[in-house]
């Protein structure tokens, strides 16, 4: 699966515990598409939410084009609307709502076909300790990982 990556959310991963990826499109108005393909979109505050039964993404920043008509230039964090089947939507509101989990995206990239995809995750947000430990279980792995490199020089 190619998919020609826009933007990613690193900050989802520190501060959030990643239990359920979904794959949603996302509905574009003019020019953002042209936007996105100049990847001019960040997603580092943005968040999903429900309204009256429709998932939408909140708070992403997707700049406009100077190359753009003047008139048209649409709110750079305007709630965009993510598709996704029925099924999937009443099983994320469930979890949502009933587990008091959160909807973080992931990233937002283009696949095979062109469209625009956002990558979204059910997540549980994480306590302070927990971000501790897991700071220290990846320095550790990267110091295991260069005594072996360096072990193999000599």
């Amino acid at each position: 699966m190619a998919i020609n990556l826009i933007a990613q959310n690193k900050k989802a991963r520190h501060d959030y515990e990643i239990l359920e990826k979904f794959e949603a499109g996302i509905v574009l108005k003019g020019s953002e598409v042209k936007a996105l393909r100049a990847k001019r979109a960040n997603l580092s505050d943005a968040f999903c939410r429900f309204i009256k039964g429709e998932l939408y993404l909140m708070n992403a920043h997707i700049a406009h084009l100077e190359t753009t008509h003047k008139h048209f230039s649409p709110d750079t964090r305007s709630p965009r609307k993510l598709l996704m089947h029925k099924k999937e939507l009443n099983k994320l509101y469930m979890k949502v709502h009933k587990d008091g989990l959160t909807i973080v995206p992931l990233m937002l990239y283009f696949n095979e076909r062109n469209l625009a995809k956002v990558s979204i995750a059910v997540a549980k947000g994480k306590k302070l300790h927990d971000k501790r430990a897991d700071l220290k279980a990846k320095t550790l792995n990267r110091e295991a990982e260069q005594a072996i490199k360096n072990k193999g020089a000599l």
